[in-house]
Formats: C-alpha cells, structure tokens, sequence
C-alpha cells in the first residue's frame, strides 16, 4: 500500500472518476473507498452521469467551428471601426465554455466509466444468460421464489459459498426464483426478479479470484446494461434492459445485502 500520507479528498475522488491518478494513488483511493461503502455508492453513480454526459456531448464536441467564431474572422471584424467589443467578449466566453465542456469530456473518454462486455467475462456470461432465460415465459428459473430457503441452500451448496437471494421489493421488483449455471469449470447461480411492469432483470453471482472488494463497474451490450463487482470473494452482476441510474440503485442494494459474504460462512 502506498505511503502517501495525503488523506482522501474531493480531488482524489474526481481525479479517479476522470481516469487522471497515478496508479499508487488509485490503489490507495480505491482502498479507502472500499472502507466507505457510501461514498463508493457516489463515486458510482458520479461515473454513470459522466457517461451519460459524454454521450450527449460528443455530438457537440464534433462540430465544426462556426464561421463566425473562427479567429480570422473575430479579427476581420475587429478592423472596423465601428465594430463592437461585446460580440468579441461573447466568442471569448463561448469559446472557453466549449473548451472546459470540450476538455471534460476528453477525460471521460480516456477514463474507465465502463468496460466492454467481452473484456469482462463474468459481464460477459451474465449478459449471455440474461439473454436466454429473461424471455422464457414458462421456465425462466429452475426454482421458484415460493422454495426460496431451498434454492438458497441449494445454490449454496453447489457454489461452496454462501449465496443470499436479496430483497429488492423497496426498487420496485420481486424474486422470480433462479437456477444453475455453467461457468467454465465452476457453477454459477442466477437469480431472476421482475417488476410485473414487464421489466426483468437477473443477478448472476460465481465466486472470483480474490477476498478483496471492487468498485461497480458499467458496461451496456445493445439494450442490455450491467453493474459488475467483486466482494468477499464472488463476483457479481446485475442485468437488465433499464436505464442505468435505475439499474445502479438495485446493485447498490444487493451489494448492501450481500457484502461480506466471505469463504469462511461457505455452506457445509
């Protein structure tokens, strides 16, 4: 760990929102946010607003510079004698907004706001699962919420860690119940919920390399959007066909549920 002895500040959080720390002081923010699962929770939502607004300033970003802000043609006015100092002073002010607005969103596209789905593979299987069993109409799930201590158990124990189906009635969606995957040479348990609005989503759970603990981490496949992260030795993702901000709201709960699950509460 670093021995920077700087505390943890607004510049730090920023500095790794915008993809701008030093390694050795990322490792040491990212520490400290993992002991400060609030502010982690902002951090999160702070990326998830700065992809949005990259998104919709790349398009202005883009343009062409109008005409009449051109340099050559400030100062071709300029030479008037009649000419106004005020359309000068606005070009500046506009000018230098483009360029904060122009500057920001460079960060955003050099930071890590989000991953690409192949580059993560538990992001990858989960969109892949979601995909399959989110449009069964009859068997979506292998157990049912009404055997829920049973499918808790079971996945339990095929996992050889312990597995919590989260309680996500306060965003608004029930437990649909879940079932067993194939991942790799592990298992891999899945749960289902829906809002009876039609909107499903799942949360895809295999245990992962490591104790340690991630930030959430964004990636969108086409329609589909997912939060992943790693606790206590399990990686997570949760899945949907939502907007993120909604989506962000349930993984921060089911994080609250399901932090600190460690390999030494792993079923018999």
């Amino acid at each position: 760990m670093s021995g920077d002895p700087r505390p943890v500040g607004e510049d730090d959080l920023h500095g790794l929102i915008d993809g701008r720390l030093e390694p050795e002081r990322q490792a040491l923010v990212e520490a400290w946010l993992a002991g400060n699962p609030a502010r982690a929770a902002e951090v999160s939502t702070d990326r998830v607003l700065r992809e949005r607004l990259r998104a919709r300033l790349a398009p202005i970003a883009e343009e062409a510079i109008p005409a009449r802000l051109r340099v050559a043609n400030i100062r071709s006015r300029h030479l008037y004698p009649g000419a106004s100092w005020f359309p000068m002073a606005a070009a500046a002010v506009l000018c230098l907004a483009l360029g904060g607005a122009g500057g920001w969103v460079g960060h955003a596209l050099h930071g890590v706001p989000a991953v690409a789905v192949a580059e993560a593979p538990a992001t990858q299987d989960a969109v892949a699962a979601f995909r399959t069993f989110v449009v069964e109409a009859v068997h979506p799930v292998e157990v049912r919420a009404d055997e829920k201590p049973h499918l808790v158990t079971w996945l339990s124990k095929r996992l050889d860690h312990a597995v919590a189906a989260p309680d996500l009635s306060a965003q608004g969606f029930r437990l649909m119940g879940g079932r067993l995957l194939p991942a790799g040479t592990e298992p891999a348990a899945m749960l289902m919920y829906d809002d009876d609005r039609g909107t499903r989503l799942t949360l895809y759970s295999r245990v992962g390399d490591g104790d340690g603990r991630t930030l959430f981490r964004f990636a969108r496949e086409g329609d589909i959007a997912a939060f992943s992260w790693v606790d206590g030795g399990m990686s997570y993702v949760v899945t949907g066909r939502t907007d993120e901000a909604r989506l962000l709201t349930v993984a921060q709960a089911v994080d609250a549920q399901v932090r600190g699950l460690a390999p030494d509460r792993r079923q018999p």
